[in-house]
C-alpha cells in the first residue's frame, strides 16, 4: 500500500512499514513543512494513505470537505508502536482505507468512518 508519513508520526515507523512491503513517504523528510491542507491533498494526488497523530486531518476531510485516499490516526501509542499498529489496521483494513475510510486507533480500540459515512 501507498502511505504518507506526516511528520509528526516517528519517522523510525518507516523502516518496518517498508519492510513489510508498503511504498513509504515520510513528511519529515521535505524540506519545509507545507501545512496540514497540502499534507492531505499531497497524499490524495499520489494516491497515497495518510497516517498521522494530528486530528486535524479527520477535520479537514469530514467537517470542510476536503478529498483524501483513507487516514490512518494513530493516537496515545508510543513512537516504537506506530508501526506496528499501522500495519494491523492495514492487515485488516485495507480495503475501507483504499474507499477512502478514516481509522482512528489507540491501544484498546478502533474507530472507522466509512467514505460513505456509515460507522463501523
Amino acid at each position: 500500500m501507498r502511505l504518507l508519513l506526516d511528520a509528526c508520526v516517528w519517522g523510525g515507523a518507516r523502516h518496518d512499514l517498508e519492510a513489510a512491503g508498503h511504498d513509504v513517504i515520510w513528511a519529515g523528510d521535505w524540506d519545509t513543512d507545507p501545512g496540514d491542507e497540502e499534507i492531505l491533498a499531497s497524499a490524495h494526488r499520489d494516491g497515497r494513505v495518510l497516517v498521522t497523530l494530528d486530528k486535524d486531518f479527520g477535520e479537514l476531510a469530514v467537517v470542510r470537505g476536503k478529498p483524501h485516499g483513507g487516514i490512518v490516526r494513530i493516537v496515545r501509542t508510543a513512537a516504537r508502536d506506530q508501526a506496528r499498529v499501522c500495519l494491523a489496521i492495514l492487515a485488516r483494513h485495507e480495503e475501507s482505507l483504499r474507499k477512502g475510510a478514516i481509522i482512528t486507533a489507540d491501544s484498546s480500540r478502533l474507530r472507522i468512518r466509512l467514505a460513505d459515512r456509515q460507522e463501523e
